[in-house]
């Protein structure tokens, strides 16, 4: 298209998206659940966090956004690593306990120390220490790149914890394969 003709053409303006019908609409991809845990010396603090992905295999990385006013932030530069615990069907109490501010977070919630010392769940379904190495600012959050150093599956053969449309719940799954919840699996087809 020619400059004269850009010119004539009308451009429509864009209204301002409004934070809350983002969240809406982003609540309706559904994402496992994790606690983020970190604490230097002994120390351990964590939030429950859905913004967790895996970036690259090879170096092993991982990636999840943290906002700018996380009490997280200090402990996470101080201790230079994080633990990413991903939640089972079954603890949707533990994802609301972490949710909440909470300054004693791990009173009494089971856990333990990676070999770099890293606070992790004893009882999450599978957890990644990771090595902090990248932050990047973005608008309200960051986003943490960790380098995964040690993992482990402590609750194998558990369903994950799903957040959709603003409700936390398990996955449920038969067969191997996705099903609804109520639904039974779909019957096996002979070959």
């Amino acid at each position: 298209m020619s400059a004269a003709a850009r010119s004539l053409t009308r451009t429509p303006e864009r209204q301002p998206i409004e934070p809350l019908s983002l969240r809406r609409v982003c609540g309706l991809f559904t994402t496992g659940v994790t606690v983020v845990s970190t604490g230097p010396n002994g120390r351990a603090e964590g939030t429950t966090v859905n913004s967790f992905t895996s970036v690259s295999l090879d170096p092993p990385l991982v990636l999840f956004c943290l906002h700018k006013q996380s009490r997280l932030h200090d402990l996470l530069q101080e201790s230079g690593g994080f633990t990413v615990n991903f939640l089972s069907g079954q603890q949707q109490p533990l994802a609301r306990w972490f949710a909440e501010k909470r300054p004693d977070a791990f009173a009494g919630v089971p856990h333990h120390f990676t070999g770099d010392g890293l606070p992790a769940l004893s009882e999450a379904l599978a957890y990644l220490a990771c090595t902090t190495v990248d932050v990047h600012a973005a608008g309200d959050h960051d986003i943490v790149i960790g380098e995964v150093v040690e993992l482990g599956v402590p609750q194998h053969g558990q369903e994950p914890l799903i957040f959709f449309d603003g409700s936390l719940g398990p996955l449920e799954a038969g067969a191997g394969r996705f099903s609804r919840a109520g639904e039974p699996p779909a019957p096996a087809r002979a070959s």
